[in-house]
């Protein structure tokens, strides 16, 4: 079952940028990576500092404001201390210029990264 919301228009997000988004249950962080929309959880598993206050780097990395652990955009991986619990992604979907997420479904990335 999906359980699809919407996230952010299109044009309100640039390439390189991050923002939080509230829904129900949890806020998540939508970034556009080079055009590629993702959406993860907005809290870090380290010390729950907002992801969306930090920066993307390299490229597809958003790096945590507190403690500057990083995480893969894409599949939400961990990817460097204190950083050791991935990120809950979710699928996003774009419908014209509306991007939304399925908060029942895991990023394809993610998934293939399995």
């Amino acid at each position: 079952m999906s359980k699809k919301i919407f996230l952010i228009q299109r044009d309100a997000l640039q390439p390189g940028e991050v923002r939080k988004v509230e829904t129900p249950g949890c806020p998540l962080a939508v970034y556009n990576v080079d055009g590629t929309f993702y959406a993860t959880s907005d809290v870090c598993t380290h010390a729950t500092a907002s992801l969306s206050a930090g920066e993307i780097v390299d490229g597809d990395l958003i790096a945590c404001p507190l403690h500057d652990g990083q995480f893969h955009i894409p599949t939400g991986q961990a990817m460097g201390f204190p950083c050791t619990v991935d990120l809950r992604t979710y699928k996003v979907i774009e419908e014209g210029d509306a991007i939304y997420a399925d908060l029942e479904q895991e990023s394809e990335a993610a998934a293939s990264a399995i």
